[in-house]
């Protein structure tokens, strides 16, 4: 079969591997950076070591706390404070709500202006123009892969929805990934970090714009999710496993960033927009039912597509059976979830009034275009009831 026309961007530069943080003051210095915002999640002192390093080396930091996921008015306060103080690059090391935040103000501080006038789906959606500050991005937790990706979520409470700012400008010139840092972090981060880690990974390998070097980087990120996630949780994580895990995540973060994704996170930006919801633990929930209602849909309408084909090896990936089928694949799906003990999406208050309006959202979200192929406002709505 022929290759279809493809693009693959990333971060400048990616370091992986334990103990790789010490190398960050000199990385940042040698961007050019004399005064940087470090943008950090809700304890500050995890940062510690790295603003005390950048600070032997001459570098002057403002510290950023992130407490929540990051919405327009703390990425519009981010960017003041910036501006104010006069930095010249972005730092952040923290979970996704962290590195999304970081990867916003750096894109936004040299356009001035308001983030909504680039914010996609409610926003203006214009494009951004001028370069980023220097941004690297340090994950503490090893599930959204937004240390690789273009593109930084936010949350616009006003109309329950999170939204995309989206561009080139978004990557990181550095992405440092330190399987260390997941040491000590609880089993409920590392089930809902890890399930949203391996959802970002079969989503792209199902997905409409799915190539050659996504394929790749997706079949090593499951291989090693299926290997580590189950035993990292539910027993106490090793070097090995932790190793794992951050690197699906940064697998999977290069897979989502260059082939799209699918239904389960076209549903998870809205849900997150209107419930309080973990959106790893949401991706989870949404998982097995978004598995079984596309590959009845591809059976039904679109026998010849290639993603049909793409579930029975995503199912030998999973179970480790080359004869396992697409149920098989998505049973195990079923079970994991159940494993990790994934709640469903009513536990976090979707009523079924709430259904309607969530399929309007989600059919409009921009991961749902990715998807193997359009589904029915029917088919949407059973994805919802399942993942009840």
């Amino acid at each position: 079969m022929g290759v279809t026309g493809f693009e693959f961007a990333t971060a400048t530069r990616i370091v992986y591997g334990a103990g790789r943080l010490a190398e960050a003051p000199e990385a940042v210095k040698a961007l050019g950076a004399h005064r940087v915002l470090l943008v950090t999640g809700r304890d500050a002192r995890r940062a510690a070591p790295l603003r005390e390093g950048l600070g032997r080396l001459g570098l002057e930091t403002r510290a950023f706390a992130v407490a929540g996921e990051p919405t327009v008015a703390l990425v519009r306060e981010g960017c003041a404070l910036a501006r104010a103080e006069r930095c010249d690059a972005v730092v952040a090391l923290g979970g996704g709500s962290a590195l999304d935040a970081g990867k916003a103000i750096a894109a936004l501080v040299p356009h001035g202006g308001e983030p909504l006038d680039f914010l996609e789906v409610v926003g203006r959606g214009q494009a951004l123009t001028h370069p980023a500050l220097p941004f690297v991005a340090i994950p503490t937790t090893a599930g959204t892969g937004s240390e690789v990706t273009r593109n930084a979520v936010l949350g616009v409470p006003e109309s329950q929805v999170k939204a995309s700012l989206r561009g080139p400008q978004l990557l990181p010139r550095l992405a440092i990934v330190d399987p260390a840092l997941l040491e000590g972090a609880p089993p409920a981060v590392l089930a809902s970090s890890g399930l949203d880690a391996l959802s970002q990974l079969i989503e792209p390998w199902l997905s409409a714009r799915a190539n050659p070097l996504t394929d790749a980087l997706a079949r090593e990120g499951i291989r090693r999710s299926v290997r580590s996630l189950r035993r990292a949780v539910l027993e106490t994580p090793d070097a090995a496993a932790r190793e794992d895990l951050a690197l699906a995540s940064l697998l999977g973060g290069l897979c989502l960033a260059n082939a799209g994704l699918g239904a389960v996170h076209g549903f998870a930006a809205p849900l997150g927009g209107m419930f309080e919801a973990p959106h790893g633990a949401v991706c989870a929930a949404l998982l097995p039912a978004c598995l079984e209602v596309n590959l009845r849909a591809l059976r039904s309408r679109a026998p010849d597509h290639p993603s049909l084909a793409r579930f029975g090896e995503l199912a030998g990936l999973l179970t480790g059976r080359a004869e396992a089928s697409a149920e098989d694949g998505i049973t195990w799906v079923r079970e994991l979830c159940a494993a990790l003990r994934v709640p469903g999406l009513k536990h976090y208050g979707l009523t079924e009034t709430d259904v309607p309006r969530l399929v309007l959202k989600a059919r409009a979200a921009s991961s749902m275009k990715a998807n193997p192929l359009p589904l029915t406002d029917e088919e949407l709505t059973e994805i919802v009831r399942r993942s009840c």
